[in-house]
């Protein structure tokens, strides 16, 4: 009976790197892993989004997460890739893309084997962590997700659903030069 419940509580984790650094966030959260291709940019975003991709007609945005712990941008290799991974917005689930150097390996974890954040020596805020993953000698810091993405790239994971939403509908405004939705003047506006 005990074998039972020892496993129930041992968690999968998708482990991968990021500047050097080993991470990991619940293989639960993690929908896909895509190699990493071109990215759109996309003006008057934060400097942590690099931009959105289409994912089989849906419209993702991508984070880099080295700049979001104040890292240098991710230097793009043939080993990058992009976790397609879901986040709670609102109570609702949002697919964002997150970029990591490499993906190494799916990591299974007991209670026991994870240990409380330090409060200090980690490049990452500790209310980012779940806790810290002892992996045989090394530890692999494991991220809350739901908490590493900002309230402002969650808002345009939403914004771009609406966007993509409204397109498949047929709701869509029309497309201003620079990317905004099309503006009516006064002098444009029909008189009423």
């Amino acid at each position: 009976m005990r074998a039972t419940s020892e496993v129930a509580e041992r968690q999968q984790y998708l482990a991968f790197t990021l500047a050097g650094g080993d991470y990991a966030i619940g293989i639960l959260k993690v929908k896909e892993i895509l190699q990493y291709e071109e990215i759109t940019k996309v003006p008057s975003t934060p400097r942590s989004i690099r931009g959105v991709l289409n994912l089989r007609g849906s419209v993702v945005p991508v984070v880099d997460l080295a700049v979001k712990f104040g890292l240098p941008e991710s230097s793009v290799t043939k080993r990058t890739c992009v976790l397609v991974a879901e986040t709670a917005l609102d109570g609702q689930a949002a697919v964002m893309g997150l970029v990591a150097d490499a993906v190494s390996e799916v990591i299974e974890l007991g209670a026991d084997d994870v240990e409380e954040p330090p409060a200090f020596g980690t490049r990452v805020k500790v209310d980012y962590l779940i806790g810290m993953g002892k992996v045989g000698r090394r530890f692999v810091l494991l991220l809350d997700i739901d908490k590493v993405l900002s309230a402002d790239e969650r808002d345009l994971a939403a914004a771009l659903e609406r966007a993509s939403l409204a397109a498949t509908e047929g709701d869509e405004p029309p497309a201003a030069p620079g990317g905004g939705a099309a503006a009516t003047s006064a002098s444009e506006a029909p008189a009423t």
